[in-house]
């Protein structure tokens, strides 16, 4: 059974930049076409960016564009560099395994992290 498993976060001041990883595990599959998405507390799962699986297309959610930047590792792994964070940028951030193609909505991705912490303090 796949799993995913996040790494990099932590607490920053705003401003400041984070990598964070994201590696998928237990497949037998020749790739993961990979999203992230984040939850602030108090508020409902967001869409944050996602690539397909050779790195040619991806998607930002409009809040994102411009500061974050989603990128391959290998076929099973890939990170997101957060650049310019702001205090709404706080939240835990789940990577997951998409089924193809690609998109924003958290109904297409059917494998889930635990999540990692963002903090950026101002």
């Amino acid at each position: 059974q796949v799993q995913l498993a996040e790494s990099g976060g932590g607490i920053v001041q705003a401003g400041d930049s984070l990598r964070l990883s994201c590696v998928a595990t237990g497949t037998t599959d020749h790739y993961v076409e990979i999203g992230w998405f984040r939850q602030a507390p108090g508020k409902e799962r967001e869409f944050v960016a996602a690539i397909n699986w050779n790195g040619q297309y991806t998607l930002y959610a409009d809040s994102v564009k411009g500061r974050f930047t989603i990128s391959r590792g290998n076929a099973k792994s890939a990170f997101l560099q957060m650049n310019s964070l702001i205090r709404e940028d706080t939240a835990v951030y789940y990577c997951a395994r998409a089924r193809p193609p690609i998109t924003q909505a958290s109904a297409d991705y059917d494998s889930w992290g635990q999540g990692t912490q963002v903090t950026v303090s101002s």
